[in-house]
């Protein structure tokens, strides 16, 4: 029986705060897109290779999850959470997002996600810590 895609939310939360980038990219789909305000439309895999260069740890507190109930042919689930992210060169910060997943009929992995959240704060703290280094 397939995972309903609520679960594979929680999986994502479970993975994205034991920073288990393989188990991350394994709840997409193989064509995968993650949407980023720091890094714009990218492939799962690239986006998470580039989330743990620049991570040394993640915290993640779930707030909520919501679930669409919109009759389309595409299943969303919405995440709520605090995230409390510890850089590469070991500052911290932390932010409420929203992540919403788009999932395929009759699939359990993701198929895209829309991170959502006020970059204006983060970027005054951290400045663009996907960059690649010099």
């Amino acid at each position: 029986m397939m995972q309903p895609p609520i679960q594979t939310v929680r999986t994502y939360l479970d993975r994205l705060h034991a920073s288990d980038t393989a188990g991350l990219i394994a709840t997409f789909e193989d064509d995968g897109v993650v949407h980023s305000p720091f890094l714009g439309s990218l492939p799962a895999g690239e986006f998470f290779q580039k989330l743990a260069q620049a991570s040394r740890r993640s915290v993640i507190t779930l707030i909520d999850l919501f679930v669409s109930v919109q009759t389309s042919s595409v299943v969303r689930v919405a995440a709520y959470f605090r995230y409390d992210w510890t850089l590469s060169d070991g500052r911290t910060v932390d932010f409420s997002c929203v992540d919403v997943f788009s999932f395929r009929p009759g699939s359990a992995r993701i198929h895209e996600m829309q991170i959502v959240y006020d970059t204006h704060p983060l970027r005054e703290q951290v400045g663009d810590k996907y960059a690649p280094d010099r």
